[in-house]
Formats: structure tokens, C-alpha cells, sequence
């Protein structure tokens, strides 16, 4: 997804994604920097909760940098590759018995080994509790885990799946210590006991997260730093601000798209650097079945058919994102233009014939909901221009309605918003994580979407193959489903920035394939 190179800007990443330098290479840079100075970084994106088996969201960046997982995507990994693992490998033929050896003298930040009987615990918990919008639902293919002896831990499955590997990579699956994370609930509280490159010093609930080296550290991370502080912020217009004026040294994850166009123009300022890079993240609305407009199949095709992505991603965006037509998005194996193929051109004459074929003569009344702190301040303006569009066709009445990220995630699994809003980074770069966690009775959505075709089909035969250049056809033919049903709207791509203060050196390896930031891998430039 992201590439970097000493005599050139670019090099190969993730799932055929590129990055370039707007400002060009960096030519100073700092291998084995002793700085002990605190490294600055804002995103918009807080935490939910410092629980590992709560989350399937945007928490996942900070375990990233406080807990390890087995497997992990090192700076420049497409496949996932040992961490606290020494080795993984399926040990059968038919790819449902997976095994991995740890590293030897692992243990947790408060000096409490970390065994083959940790990791055990951890996956054993994360199903137990199987917390509502959770991660078990990544784990739907796991049949059991055992240890054999202290450092080895088997995972036996229900059926194949040669994503598996991947599922381990993910922050969801990060290690826990049992004597801190009970079997059977959550921890409480604002203490973090982990395993990762640092620790987790002071956190304050949406407000900071303070990292320290972690000595205790045994894994695949070279820590080029020794502290990073995180500040959370609501808007992203004061994030950059905040940059301007110095108080932060790096700035990614909802930075608005004037302050992106203003760094790339003739007046940029001169002591920050943008990195900008084609990524994987994409916006879309979600449908709710039990709502008596947002059910019916005519009321979301019409929809679609006055939709108009161009215009979004221009007058909202200024075209720092890119239309997207399905829900896998371009530079991953499987992507289509289904929405394309489907509906065109916007045409508020084909989408009222849909209306009228169904009975519908009167304008549609609709509520949207969005997040307001979540993906960026930009996002109040992306559904106004969405109710706009939607009014200019004289088919349809919309009410707009946000709230703040906990309040809204609340909102929508308990299913009270007919349209609403979500971002989404991959949890692994492969089209299965696109479509999988959105569909069957019980995803991430807390949305049921039955989908047999789906479910029962076409994802148990892409798992069974090894080579995931080989499932298109079955990707296409999933999409093909979700195309016809518009349950689910994909509305843009969306390209990865950083922007970062002119000393800051490592943004352009610092984000893995789900962008989620590997923060030691930044550092102070000590040459000039």
C-alpha cells in the first residue's frame, strides 16, 4: 500500500497500492536515532475502549503499538510475517490445522511471561465474551486452540481458510495477560498490560495516549524512537492547527481535504511535508432492513440510481478521494464497477420509473446519520451534499443527523437509523475482508444480512484457496449479489496523507497494509 526508496520515491507495498512523497524524497534521515525527544502525533480517530476483544474499530491503532500479535505486517509486508511468533504454518493438507511456535523470553510489560497458556487465553476470551460489533466475528472459522507444551498453540478450524494467517495479524488478535484480562469479561479501567514495542504510560479518554519503550520488548519492531505521545482531536481543522503552530510533529487519519489541496499548492508552508498515498479505505452507507423505507429494494435502488460520486469527491473532497462502485476497492484482487455497470450516470428519471414500478408516487422520507468525530470535521459537508443530491431529484425528503462517535455506534447496533454512515480500513489487504465482516446474520454492522449465496458459497471457496490471486471470480460474483441488494452503498476511496513537521523522518514506512500506524517507526532527523 505504501512505498519508500533511497534513490527513488517509489517501491512496492501492499495489494499494488503506491505512495509518493509530494515533496519529494527525503534525503536526511535517522537509522539509529538515540532522540529521546517526545514525537507529537494527532489523528482524529480515539479509542473506544482499551480492551482488545471489545474492539473491531479504530482502537486498533493503539494496540498495535502496546500489545503484539503472533503474526504482523512488518514496513513493507504484503503476507503476514512473525512476531511474537518464531513461526506459523499450517501443519495439514487440507489447511485447517494451523500451529505457531513462539519466541522465547517473551513476556508482558509488568514481567509476566508470555506462554503458549496467554495465547490460549486470549483467543478463548475473545470468543467467550463475544462482544456485541466485537471481534469474534473474525474468528467465525476457529473451531478450538490448544498448547502443546509452553511455547507452541494450535488453532484447529471448522473448514479451510487460508485467510486465517491474515486474521492473526490483526490487532484484534492482540495477546493479553490472564492475571489482568478475565476470562469471562472485560477490563476495566485505563491500564494497558502488553507485550509491544511500548507502554502505555497515561491515557486520557479521548484526549491522549502517552507510549514509552517498553524494555521488556522481544519482537520484529526496530524501534526508531523512544516516546510518542497521541492527541486525539474532534476537529480536524484544529489537528492541523495544532501542527502549524508546532504542538504536534505528524498529523493522519482525517485531515480535511482543504488543508491537503492547500499543502499541495504554491503557498504550502514550507516547514511541513505531505505523504500521500493511494489506499484502501473506503466510505458507504448502510441500509436497515427494519426500517419500513430503507427495506424496500425500489427506495435503495432509486437511491443509487441519483447518487453522484463524481460530484461528491470533487465539491466535498476536492477530489483528494476517489468515486468508488463496489465495495472492494481499486488495487485489491476482486474489485469491480458493479454500481457503475449497474446504474450509470445519475438519472432522477430512471430512479423515479424504479419508485413508480413499486407503487411509490410519494418523495421518499429518509434519515441519515453520520458520525461527527470519527472520519474527520469534512463529514458534515459530505451528507449535506448527500441530502442535496438526493432533494434535487424530487424523489426523496431527507433529514440529516450526526453524533458523536460512541453515541452513534450505540445508535446503530441497537438499529434505530434507517441510512447511516461508515468508514472502513481493512483489517488485512484481501477483498474477502470487504465483504465477509458485512454480511450473514451476525457482522460488524450489528446489521443482520442474510446472504446464503455469500455466506455458504462463494467465501467458503475463495478460503480454500491458498493463492488469492486466483478468487476474482469469486469476489466478482459477490459483489454481483451485494449490487443487486443495495444493503450496502460504496461511495469513495479514499487516498492515505500524512502531514508532518519537515524534522519528522519514517512517515512513508510508518502505516502497514490496514493503515494503521507502526509509531516506531518515526524518528527526528539528526543531519541536514
Amino acid at each position: 500500500m505504501f512505498t519508500r526508496g533511497q534513490l527513488r520515491c517509489l517501491r512496492p507495498f501492499a495489494v499494488s497500492l503506491s505512495i509518493s512523497l509530494l515533496a519529494g524524497c527525503g534525503v536526511f534521515s535517522s537509522e539509529d536515532s538515540d532522540d529521546e525527544d517526545v514525537i507529537t502525533v494527532g489523528t482524529t480517530s480515539a479509542p473506544t475502549t482499551l480492551d482488545p476483544a471489545a474492539s473491531w474499530d479504530g482502537s486498533w491503532e493503539l494496540y498495535r503499538n502496546v500489545f503484539q500479535t503472533l503474526l504482523s505486517f512488518p514496513s513493507g509486508a504484503t503476507e503476514p510475517q512473525a512476531d511474537a511468533a518464531r513461526s506459523c504454518r499450517f501443519t495439514d493438507d487440507s489447511s485447517t490445522v494451523y500451529a505457531c511456535t513462539l519466541r522465547d523470553d517473551l513476556t508482558f510489560s509488568d514481567g509476566d511471561e508470555l506462554d503458549a497458556a496467554a495465547v490460549k487465553h486470549t483467543f478463548d476470551r475473545i470468543r467467550r465474551i463475544d462482544v456485541k460489533g466485537g471481534p469474534a466475528g473474525l474468528l467465525g472459522s476457529l473451531a478450538s486452540v490448544s498448547t502443546e507444551g509452553e511455547r507452541t498453540v494450535v488453532f484447529r478450524l471448522k473448514k479451510p481458510d487460508a485467510t486465517f494467517p491474515f486474521v492473526l495479524a490483526t490487532p484484534a488478535m492482540s495477546i493479553v495477560d490472564p492475571d489482568d484480562y478475565p476470562a469471562d469479561g472485560l477490563r476495566e479501567g485505563n491500564e494497558v498490560t502488553g507485550s509491544g514495542p511500548y507502554e502505555l504510560d497515561d491515557y486520557r479518554v479521548d484526549e491522549k495516549a502517552v507510549l514509552v519503550r517498553n524494555d521488556r520488548y522481544v519482537g520484529a519492531a526496530d524501534r526508531k524512537n523512544d516516546a510518542v505521545t497521541i492527541r486525539y482531536f474532534d476537529d480536524s481543522g484544529a489537528m492541523v492547527d495544532a501542527l502549524r503552530e508546532k504542538e504536534l510533529d505528524l498529523t493522519f487519519r482525517g485531515i480535511a481535504a482543504e488543508d491537503i489541496v492547500a499543502q499541495q499548492g504554491a503557498d504550502k508552508e514550507e516547514h511541513l511535508r505531505l505523504v500521500e498515498g493511494a489506499g484502501a479505505e473506503i466510505r458507504y452507507l448502510v441500509f436497515n432492513p427494519k426500517d419500513p423505507w430503507a427495506r424496500k429494494p425500489a427506495v435503495r435502488k432509486a437511491f443509487a440510481q441519483v447518487l453522484d460520486r463524481p460530484a461528491l469527491a470533487h465539491k466535498v473532497y476536492k477530489d483528494t478521494v476517489d468515486p468508488l462502485y463496489s465495495m472492494v476497492p481499486r488495487g485489491v484482487n476482486g474489485h469491480t464497477t458493479g454500481f457503475f455497470d449497474e446504474y450509470g450516470e445519475p438519472s432522477a428519471a430512471k430512479a423515479e420509473r424504479i419508485l413508480t414500478a413499486a407503487g411509490i408516487t410519494e418523495r421518499v422520507p429518509l434519515t441519515l446519520w453520520y458520525a461527527t468525530d470519527r472520519y474527520g470535521s469534512v463529514t458534515a459537508s459530505e451528507f449535506a451534499e448527500l441530502k442535496r443530491q438526493l432533494e434535487a431529484s424530487g424523489l426523496f425528503r431527507i433529514t440529516i443527523k450526526g453524533r458523536p462517535w460512541k453515541a452513534f455506534e450505540a445508535g446503530y447496533e441497537e438499529g434505530r437509523y434507517p441510512v447511516f454512515g461508515r468508514g472502513w480500513f481493512p483489517d488485512f489487504p484481501d477483498a474477502e475482508n470487504f465483504i465477509a465482516p458485512f454480511v450473514g446474520e451476525r457482522n460488524v454492522l450489528n446489521t443482520p444480512y442474510p446472504s446464503p449465496r455469500i455466506t455458504e458459497n462463494l467465501l467458503p471457496r475463495s478460503r480454500r484457496e491458498a493463492d488469492r490471486g486466483k478468487v476474482a471470480d469469486e469476489f466478482e460474483a459477490a459483489q454481483g449479489v451485494l449490487v443487486d441488494d443495495v444493503r450496502l452503498l460504496p461511495l469513495w476511496q479514499g487516498k492515505q496523507y500524512i502531514m508532518a513537521s519537515e524534522e519528522i523522518a519514517g512517515g512513508e514506512r510508518a502505516l502497514d497494509p490496514s493503515a494503521i500506524m507502526m509509531m516506531w517507526e518515526l524518528s527526528r532527523k539528526t543531519s541536514w
